[in-house]
């Protein structure tokens, strides 16, 4: 059986570019991905902060294309704590703001439902599938409140 070395800076450099080729990762989750593979701590973050020097890595560009991938079937709330668990800085998920949560919250509403709500029963099974969904009570009351067809 073949014994496993560590990559060699090179190798952990090129493993992280596939990697970020693939699809934008936060420093933390791209550090947790490589360090498997690294000779060190030390050399894991000589490559992360090379990457981040060249601008071949960043939390901000990460958390906005995460935050418009997540913003078709989620909420503020929800987009902040996925952001969060990928080790994005309290500042960059600051930015993440609740602007458009009205919009998108009767845009889901209108896609999972076909018709309007008819009963009591069922505009708090919707309130409750929103709130699931990261949005919070007060886009749900304005949403309730504004159009009682949409909800």
């Amino acid at each position: 059986m073949k014994e496993e070395r560590p990559d060699t800076h090179i190798e952990l450099k090129v493993r992280a570019l596939r990697y970020l080729a693939r699809r934008e990762h936060s420093r933390a989750e791209l550090a947790r991905k490589l360090s498997p593979h690294a000779e060190s701590p030390a050399a894991l973050e000589l490559v992360l902060d090379e990457l981040q020097g060249r601008r071949q890595l960043s939390d901000e560009r990460y958390a906005d294309v995460r935050t418009n991938w997540l913003s078709r079937k989620y909420g503020a709330a929800k987009i902040r704590h996925d952001l969060k668990a990928h080790g994005v800085a309290e500042a960059v998920i600051d930015r993440v703001s609740a602007e458009g949560d009205y919009d998108r919250a009767k845009a889901i509403v209108a896609r999972k439902y076909r018709g309007p709500a008819t009963t009591r029963e069922e505009k708090a099974k919707r309130a409750r599938f929103l709130q699931s969904r990261g949005f919070s009570y007060d886009v749900i009351r304005r949403l309730i409140d504004a159009d009682p067809e949409a909800i």
